[in-house]
Formats: C-alpha cells, sequence, structure tokens
C-alpha cells in the first residue's frame, strides 16, 4: 500500500484486484485521503481501501441480473459515494446544487459516465418486482434477528408456520407482486379459510394463525425493504372460538395407572424419565428434553433443575427458573444425571409419548396427553394452597401483579412441592 502527496493532499495508491477489472477500466487508483499530513493519511489508508473495494463489490452485484440484488447494490454504492439512494423521481425534486453534487461525483472513465454509477446517483436502477414467494425468501434475512439463540427444532417448527401461509396464499391468489395485492385478494383469501372453518376442516384459531403469518412476512418486507406500500392486511380475523385446554390427569390416574409398577416399561428409557421428571415439576416437554449436566444439580442440598436459554430459545423471559426436584422425579433425573441427549432439541418426544399412552390405555380420555401432567401439577399446587406467585414462578408464567424481593427461597418451595409430590 503506497501513500504520496499529490499536490497539497496525501493519495492512496493502489493497483486494482484482478476481481473487479470487470467494473474498473483503471489498472491503478489514487484514492484522495483529504489531508496533507502524513500521520493522518496512514490511519485514514485502510478504511479508504476498504470503502474502495465495497463500492466496487456494490458494483458488481449492480450488474446481476437479479432486480432485488441490482437494487440492493445501488443502495450500497451510493452509502459508499456519500448519498442515500433515491429514485429518479425523488432526486428530480432535489435542489439543483445537490443534483450537481450527485452528478459530479459520478466517475468518467475515458470521458463517458460509468453507466452503474450514473444510475445509482441518479436513482433510475429499476425497482424489483417483489412477488410474494420472493418475499418469503427476503423475509428469512429480514427477520433473523427472530432467530437468535433458537435451537434447530425450534427454527423449524418457527420456519413451518411462514412456508405453510405463504403457500396457501400462492393456492388460493397466485403468486403476485406484493404491490399488486389488492383487498379483493385478501377477501378471497379470508373467504377460502370461511369455507373451510364452515366445513369443520379447521378452526378459526387455525385460520387467523395463517393470515398473521401471511401478514408478518408482507409487512415485515414492506417495512424492512422501504417499499411504502399500503398492505390491505385490515380487519380479516375471524372470531375465535372457545379454547381447547388439556384436562389434567387425576391423582387417582396418576397414582393407579401411570406410576403403578410395570405400567411404563414399554416405553424407552429416556422418554420414561422426561415422563416422570414432569410428573413433580411441571416443565414443558421441550424443557425438560433440553436438560443438559449443566443443568441438572443434583450434588447439593436442594437437588434442582434450572430451566435455562442452553443452544435454544426459552417461550419467554418468564421462563428462566429453577424447580426443586422430589419424588418419583428426583428418583428419575439420579438415573439420568446428563439429561436426554435422544431428544434433545427434537421434536419426537411428545409424539413417541403420547403414541404409548394411548396405545397401552393410559390416557384418563380421548382429550389428555402428555402435556396433561404439567396441568395436574398445578392442579396439585393449587389444591394446596400454594401462593399464586410461587405457582407462576415454577410454571414460567408472568405474575399480573408487581413483583417485589426475590420471592420464596428455593429450600421452602422445595419444601411445598414435597408435600403434594407423588
Amino acid at each position: 500500500m503506497s501513500i504520496a502527496k499529490r499536490g497539497r493532499t496525501y493519495h492512496l495508491r493502489r493497483r486494482v484486484p484482478r476481481r473487479y477489472r470487470r467494473v474498473e477500466p483503471r489498472g491503478t487508483v489514487w484514492i484522495s485521503l483529504h489531508t496533507d499530513s502524513e500521520t493522518v493519511a496512514r490511519s485514514k489508508a485502510d478504511r479508504a481501501w476498504s470503502q474502495m473495494i465495497e463500492a466496487w463489490e456494490a458494483r458488481l452485484a449492480g450488474n446481476s441480473a437479479d432486480a432485488e440484488a441490482r437494487h440492493e447494490a445501488a443502495r450500497d454504492l451510493a452509502r459508499t459515494r456519500g448519498f442515500g439512494y433515491l429514485d429518479a423521481g425523488a432526486v428530480a425534486k432535489l435542489p439543483v446544487e445537490d443534483v450537481v453534487e450527485r452528478v459530479e461525483a459520478i466517475p468518467v472513465p475515458a470521458k463517458q459516465p460509468d453507466p452503474v454509477e450514473a444510475a445509482t446517483l441518479l436513482g433510475t436502477v429499476p425497482k424489483p418486482r417483489t412477488t410474494v414467494t420472493k418475499a418469503l425468501e427476503l423475509y428469512w434475512t429480514l427477520a433473523r434477528e427472530k432467530t437468535f439463540g433458537k435451537s434447530e427444532d425450534q427454527m423449524r417448527r418457527w420456519e413451518a408456520p411462514r412456508n405453510k401461509a405463504i403457500k396457501n396464499f400462492v393456492s388460493v391468489v397466485g403468486d403476485k407482486e406484493i404491490a399488486n395485492i389488492t383487498r379483493d385478494d385478501m377477501l378471497d383469501f379470508r373467504q377460502h379459510w370461511l369455507d373451510r372453518i364452515e366445513a369443520g376442516e379447521v378452526t378459526a384459531n387455525s385460520a387467523n394463525k395463517d393470515l398473521i403469518h401471511l401478514g408478518d412476512v408482507l409487512k415485515t418486507v414492506n417495512t424492512m425493504k422501504r417499499l411504502g406500500l399500503d398492505l390491505p392486511l385490515g380487519e380479516l380475523s375471524f372470531k375465535q372460538g372457545e379454547a381447547r385446554t388439556r384436562p389434567p390427569f387425576s391423582n387417582d390416574w396418576i397414582t393407579t395407572r401411570l406410576l403403578t409398577p410395570g405400567a411404563l416399561d414399554g416405553l424407552n428409557n429416556e422418554a420414561r424419565g422426561l415422563l416422570l421428571g414432569m410428573v413433580n415439576t411441571g416443565y414443558r416437554p421441550s424443557e425438560g428434553a433440553a436438560l443438559t449436566v449443566d443443568t441438572i444439580r443434583l450434588d447439593c442440598d436442594v437437588p434442582h433443575i434450572s430451566i435455562e436459554p442452553d443452544g435454544r430459545q426459552l417461550k419467554s423471559h418468564h421462563a428462566r427458573r429453577v424447580i426443586p426436584l422430589t419424588g418419583v422425579s428426583l428418583k428419575a433425573f439420579e438415573q439420568f444425571p446428563e439429561g436426554f441427549p435422544r431428544y434433545r432439541n427434537r421434536a419426537t418426544l411428545s409424539a413417541v409419548v403420547n403414541k404409548f399412552l394411548r396405545t397401552n390405555g393410559l390416557l384418563e380420555t380421548p382429550r389428555h396427553s402428555f402435556y396433561s401432567l404439567r396441568h395436574s401439577f398445578e392442579d396439585r399446587m393449587l389444591a394446596a394452597g400454594i401462593d399464586d406467585r410461587i405457582r407462576r414462578d415454577l410454571f414460567g408464567h408472568r405474575l399480573d401483579r408487581e413483583r417485589y424481593g426475590k420471592g420464596a427461597s428455593l429450600e421452602h418451595v422445595a419444601e411445598l412441592v414435597a408435600r403434594i409430590a407423588f
């Protein structure tokens, strides 16, 4: 890297890398460092060269056949030149001196304005035509902050309903450009779901989820790509029906059916351990499956598990908590002190357990499921008069009032849970 003074100003002189010969006709470039101090010039040289590389990369992308990449490249190139990208209409409304500044910034190699830079600074790069399926492709990158901390299985479950919503919309309305989606299109899509609700194929809640995920994709792309569209997404949801809650297992069913000797022998060891661990902790199945040697703590005064964002996202910040281990749950974790690698960050646990319980007549009613053990634990705490804050802390639920102090000690909570444990 060579720094030399030209007149009163230092410049950076470098040969153009082979990669950029297609967009840079000069063999060597001189880049002004805008200073007459050699020390300052040397401190600015690396950044100046990086900006030059960014500009060349943007110009390479600007030659892409992909309209989306071309438009994004124009934004990047304009920024490296010290301007915000504006379309031609907006450029035309600028004060004359601002337009002149843009024109003068266009390189003129061989006495011909560079066409890529001219299109960028004067705003003539064609806007991308973003279809609904293209919007979904863009969404995965634009909404990536929502995926931070998710496990592989959580990513799958996050992506699946959005893929489904877009697929459903395209099957009904077509793969339209999102700028051309009309109110009639959205009402047609709503009617599709209404017909299915009336036919008993889906619930209103399921239809609403599809509408919510579709809206999330379209609104995110509209906002983050600065499209400025007035999307016709309002007042489409259906009145939700009564939520179906899983009934709890009765205490008698747990003691005489689930915990009777040999009842769970046909279930694989790790799934059986997770089921028994849930009996006196009420954790969510995914929370139990995600536990590791670091979050299963048996060698202490109060054996307990710690629900933490260890390689996965928690359902909410309230879900981070510690739960004492008692009774059959403590015995289960003593057999699996390092956790349950077979089911860690996988979605198969509930399906395996529910199939076993159903096949072996261990569901109290057809509406019961593995998750019913969580409801049973809460009902036992309620019947024992355990304080609402303690119950919510154990379940990872939000408290509907201000939290004061640290809450009950682990020792105290363990004593309370031991009184209702099986």
